[in-house]
């Protein structure tokens, strides 16, 4: 089978379908596209594309390739997946709280391991904060009663993450990224 016949990695689908869901939301003639595609209809009726504009261009989608990495480093040291997978209704706290030290102790050393993540915001959390005008949304998220107009002050709940630095293993040319942990068969 060909690359260009071979099925989009499910990271690519989900990504894609996110962008698809506001672009048919926000965008009639393309919804209208889509809906014609579906039943079959002829895809001539829709105006003919201008010269692309770059701030129109979707970017293409990322690699998933990091965050599986990230992921099996997770549930190597930390067995991350295998908790998440348990079903712990039946579990007593002290039960769960055992079982989350032991994670937590193995992941948050993979993430120092491999990850340098620093607090968007110095303050301490609970204190009084100013978010400038011109701040990005992607450092701050306000919640409550937001209303009005940039500088803003309320309390800060989270400092939020921001990572500094990100270094991977190099994966050999062979290895699935998509198999986050091994089965294991003792012999």
């Amino acid at each position: 089978m060909t690359t260009e016949n071979a099925d989009l990695p499910v990271g690519t689908r989900l990504w894609y379908a996110w962008v698809c869901f506001f672009k048919i939301l926000f965008d009639g003639t393309f919804a209208k596209r889509v809906w014609n595609a579906e039943r079959g209809l002829s895809l001539t009726a829709a105006p003919p594309v201008e010269e692309e504009d770059p701030e129109k261009v979707l970017p293409s989608p990322p690699s998933t390739d990091a965050a599986l990495q990230l992921l099996a480093l997770f549930q190597r040291e930390g067995r991350f997946v295998d908790f998440l997978e348990e079903d712990v209704t039946t579990f007593t706290d002290g039960d769960i709280g055992a079982a989350a030290r032991v994670v937590h102790q193995g992941c948050r050393k993979a993430l120092h391991d491999h990850c340098k993540v620093a607090p968007v915001r110095a303050e301490d959390e609970g204190s009084k904060v100013t978010v400038a005008k011109g701040t990005p949304a992607s450092e701050v998220k306000l919640i409550g009663n937001v209303a009005g107009e940039p500088p803003f002050t309320g309390v800060l709940r989270h400092k939020g993450w921001r990572l500094k630095d990100l270094h991977l293993p190099t994966a050999i040319d062979a290895h699935d990224v998509t198999i986050v942990a091994p089965a294991e068969v003792e012999l």
